[in-house]
């Protein structure tokens, strides 16, 4: 017998099913109960709570890759929204008996109370194995059926992710106002940004304020004419779930912002960004989560460490075709894009309606497009998360990139990535 089903013998049984029929038995390691959702693997090695309480993972089921979660336990203040809106959890060995002078409660006390239905006793490893040759599956966990085949039939009948709208699920409902927390200084005034809210992270809206911004958060289905009447300096958009292929709203607010006020995405946002500049986006074969994304910025030749956490991206080539004088004389597009970091040159496209769009940042994993920059606009995003909460912290400059978007800085983006690290 699996030694960890072993020593969980008096724990209710669990069973994971995915929707080509792989299987796993395991037992419950949160809420009891069954949970169907989107399966992705999490290749970060802490930052548990940050994950199961960031709200871009609405809809899906996160398996951690590292083999035992919770020894640190959980704590209020790293929650990185009200509640947990991922649909479950998968983990090979749960620790429940955690050891560290912040924690308040174990990670399977809050799943529990969070009603999250986690199984443990997994071989993650074949199972991450699995998903990266299969891709994105759909799965269930349950406490309560545990019978594989009939599991199954019901997780190939369950909806798929792109057939609802998880932003409405995590959006802020109501306005609401989030001060600066950057030290007075007369040389560095405050601005104030508006940022549309699809489940902004806490950690995100934090490096906002760090920053010297004042934020209004707004819900996700704000107009832009309602965001204008704020009088805001800049507008941020932020990360959140979902298929971004199915989330118009977002997308017409960013395309109607565009030239009228700065902008700046994350996530998500970067996604409306580029949807909004007419970018086809695409599905990644297993997306990208986790805290060790090698990400190059092609303005300053530097690597950041970035975590992410994302199963769509930006087809760079889709935004319209190279101008060669500004992409080092090149005229044809390279399906893999460390062909840009390879050589230290930002390639810029020319865009139907919005002019000039620069390549500024690439994954150095599997050459897919990081971050954009508008020549013609202020504006710019990014696919990953810069504030990474609880780390890596190499990309925390981006919030000082946007203040100096919103000032007018020519070279807002060109910064030691060193200057925004915050230890």
């Amino acid at each position: 017998m699996n030694p960890l089903l072993a020593k969980n013998q008096d724990i209710p049984r669990a069973l994971l099913v995915l929707e080509d029929g792989t299987s796993f038995e395991g037992h419950c390691a949160g809420a009891a109960g069954e949970t169907f959702g989107e399966l992705v693997f999490n290749t970060s090695l802490s930052g548990y709570q940050e994950i199961v309480s960031d709200p871009s993972y609405a809809g899906q089921i996160v398996m951690f890759t590292y083999p035992q979660i919770g020894n640190y336990g959980t704590c209020a203040a790293d929650m990185q929204a009200g509640s947990c809106a991922l649909a479950g959890v998968v983990v090979h060995d749960m620790c429940r008996t955690p050891n560290n002078w912040q924690s308040e409660r174990s990670l399977p006390e809050l799943l529990e109370e969070q009603g999250v239905v986690a199984i443990e006793g997994v071989d993650t490893r074949a199972l991450t194995l699995h998903v990266r040759e299969a891709g994105c599956l759909r799965a269930a966990i349950s406490t309560e059926d545990l019978d594989p085949a009939h599991l199954l039939a019901r997780v190939k009948a369950s909806p798929s992710i792109s057939e609802h709208n998880y932003v409405a699920d995590v959006s802020a409902s109501t306005r609401f106002e989030a001060a600066s927390t950057a030290p007075a200084d007369a040389s560095r005034p405050t601005h104030g940004v508006v940022a549309l809210d699809c489940g902004e992270k806490r950690g995100i809206l934090d490096g906002l304020t760090a920053a010297g911004l004042d934020v209004t958060i707004v819900p996700w289905d704000t107009t832009a004419e309602e965001i204008l009447a704020l009088a805001p300096e800049g507008v941020f958009l932020s990360n959140g779930p979902g298929d971004p292929r199915e989330l118009p709203e977002p997308s017409e607010t960013a395309t109607a912002l565009i030239g009228r006020v700065p902008l700046f995405g994350i996530c998500l946002g970067h996604q409306m960004l580029s949807k909004a500049l007419g970018a086809t986006l695409e599905k990644l074969p297993y997306g990208h989560h986790g805290g060790n994304q090698p990400v190059m910025n092609l303005l300053s030749g530097m690597v950041e460490v970035t975590a992410q956490n994302h199963n769509y991206g930006l087809d760079f080539s889709t935004l319209g075709p190279l101008v060669p004088e500004l992409s080092g004389g090149h005229a044809t597009h390279s399906a893999d894009l460390r062909f840009w970091s390879e050589r230290r040159i930002a390639p810029v496209v020319e865009t139907e309606r919005f002019g000039r769009v620069r390549l500024t940042h690439v994954n150095l994993n599997d050459g897919t497009p990081e971050g954009i920059q508008l020549l013609d606009a202020p504006a710019f995003s990014v696919q990953y998360h810069p504030e990474a909460s609880p780390g890596p912290h190499d990309a925390a400059y981006l919030f000082e990139a946007f203040r100096r978007l919103i000032e007018g800085a020519p070279d807002y983006l060109d910064i030691d990535v060193r200057e925004g690290r915050r230890f």
